[in-house]
C-alpha cells in the first residue's frame, strides 16, 4: 500500500518513538512488567480527584436530559462560562465563554488555533526543548517551525527570539511549565517578550500571537505560574484536564483567546470552524458537563513534589546534572554521555526505559516522566547507582 510521501517521512523521523516502544515491550516480555522501569510516558498513575467521581455517578443517576445530544461546535455553554470564570480569577481579565472553545485535549487546541491562523509558509517559533508533537501540528497546516535555542537554564533567550522573527513570523508557542523540563517562566520574562513581540509588529507591520501551552499550569511547587493574559496580549491559551484533573485518556480541554487580542472575534469565529472542520467537532459531552463542576479541583500537586524530591535528590547525589523543575512531572537531565543514544541504551541494560533528549530538539539530555508510583521510584533508585557507576558518575 502506497501513503503519502510526507507521512512517510514523519514516520522515519519519528522512528525512535516506535524503536522506543518495543525494546520496551521486549524486556517487559523478557524480565516481566513488574521488572521494567518505564519513565517514558507522562500518563499519571495517580486517580482523579473524588469530586469528579462523585460528579459523574450523579450524571449516571439522574442523567440530564438531552445530555448525550450535538451542542454548539465551541462547547456547551455553561462548560465554557466556567472556564472563562476561573481565567478570569486567576488573570483578573474580564473574559466571558464566548472566548472559549471546548476541544478534544491540548492537542486538539493546538491544531485548531494553528490552522486558524496559518498561511502557507508562515513560520512558527518553538523554543528548544520543545514538546515533540510540535513540529508535526504545525506542519499539519503547512507552516514552517523555526526552533530557538534557550538559555543553559532553558529559560528564554530574548536576543534569540528576536533574531528569529521575521516578516513570516505568525506565533510563538510557550509551554510553561514546561515539557520536558518543567520549567516555569516568569512574569518579568512573559512581559519582555511581550514587549519585543509588540515591537516586532510595529516594525514589520504583522501580527504575532503567542501559544501559550498549559496543561502543566496546576502542577507547580510553590513558584507561580503567570497568567499569559497579562503579559501578552496577542495571546491564546491552549490546555487539557489531562494532567491537573488526572484524565488524559479522556480528551478533554479548551482554547481561550485573550479578550485584548487583535480582531479577537474575528479569531473566535474561525477557531469554532476549524474546531467542526478539523474533525475534532466537539469536546465528549459527558466530559464537557464533569469538568464545567471541576474548574476550581485539581490533583494534589504535593504528591508530586514528593516523587520529585526522592528522584531529584538521589540522582543529583549520583552525580547527574540538572535543572530542578518548578512544575510538571519530568525531569531533564544531562546525559553523561556524549551520545544520549548510548546512554539509554545503557540504561535499558538495566531495565531503565527513558526518552532521549534529541526527540525534544535537545541531544545531550535526556527525559525522566516522574508520574508513576512511589514505589517503582524507590525500586528503581539501586538500578540508577549501578548505572551511574558504569558511566563514570
Amino acid at each position: 500500500m502506497t501513503i503519502a510521501t510526507k507521512v512517510n517521512e514523519c514516520i522515519e523521523s519519528a522512528s525512535w518513538i516506535r524503536k522506543m516502544f518495543e525494546e520496551g515491550a521486549a524486556l517487559r516480555e523478557q524480565y516481566g512488567a513488574d521488572q521494567v522501569f518505564d519513565f517514558t510516558l507522562g500518563n499519571p498513575t495517580i486517580e482523579p480527584p473524588a469530586e469528579l467521581h462523585a460528579e459523574l455517578k450523579k450524571l449516571a443517576t439522574t442523567p440530564v436530559p438531552g445530555m448525550h445530544r450535538y451542542m454548539n461546535n465551541a462547547g456547551y455553554d455553561e462548560t465554557r462560562t466556567a472556564v472563562a470564570e476561573v481565567i478570569a480569577e486567576n488573570c483578573k481579565q474580564p473574559i466571558t465563554g464566548d472566548q472559549v472553545v471546548m476541544t478534544c485535549g491540548a492537542g486538539a487546541a493546538l491544531n485548531v488555533v494553528l490552522k486558524t491562523l496559518l498561511n502557507p509558509g508562515d513560520e512558527v517559533i518553538i523554543l528548544t526543548p520543545f514538546f515533540v508533537e510540535y513540529k508535526f501540528y504545525i506542519d499539519n497546516h503547512q507552516g514552517v517551525p523555526v526552533t530557538v535555542v534557550t538559555q543553559d537554564d532553558f529559560q528564554p533567550d530574548l536576543e534569540v527570539i528576536e533574531s528569529a522573527i521575521t516578516d513570516r513570523t505568525k506565533a510563538i508557542i510557550v509551554n510553561s511549565p514546561n515539557n520536558p523540563t518543567g520549567v516555569i517562566y516568569p512574569e518579568e520574562t512573559l512581559k519582555s517578550l511581550g514587549e519585543l513581540l509588540k515591537n516586532k509588529e510595529q516594525e514589520l507591520g504583522t501580527t504575532i500571537t503567542v501559544i501559550s501551552d498549559e496543561p502543566y499550569a496546576k502542577i507547580s511547587y510553590g513558584e507561580e505560574v503567570p497568567c499569559i493574559f497579562n503579559c501578552i496580549d496577542n495571546s491564546v491559551i491552549v490546555t487539557s484536564h489531562s494532567k491537573d484533573l488526572a484524565l488524559p485518556g479522556e480528551r478533554i480541554g479548551y482554547l481561550a483567546a485573550n479578550p485584548a487580542m487583535d480582531a479577537v472575534g474575528l479569531f473566535m469565529q474561525g477557531a469554532i470552524f476549524c474546531n467542526r472542520v478539523l474533525g475534532f467537532v466537539n469536546a465528549p459531552a459527558l466530559m464537557q458537563r464533569l469538568v464545567a463542576k471541576l474548574q476550581h479541583c485539581s490533583v494534589d500537586s504535593e504528591i508530586y513534589r514528593r516523587k520529585l524530591d526522592l528522584f531529584y535528590d538521589k540522582l543529583t547525589s549520583l552525580g547527574f546534572e540538572m535543572v530542578k523543575p518548578g512544575g510538571g512531572f519530568y525531569l531533564f537531565p544531562k546525559s553523561p554521555l556524549a551520545d544520549e543514544m548510548e546512554f539509554i541504551r545503557m540504561a535499558q541494560k538495566y531495565r531503565i526505559l527513558l526518552v532521549p533528549g534529541s526527540g525534544f530538539g535537545a541531544p545531550g539530555y535526556f527525559r525522566i516522566a516522574y508520574c508513576v508510583d512511589d514505589e517503582m521510584i524507590e525500586r528503581s533508585l539501586p538500578l540508577w547507582e549501578e548505572l551511574a557507576k558504569e558511566v563514570g558518575l
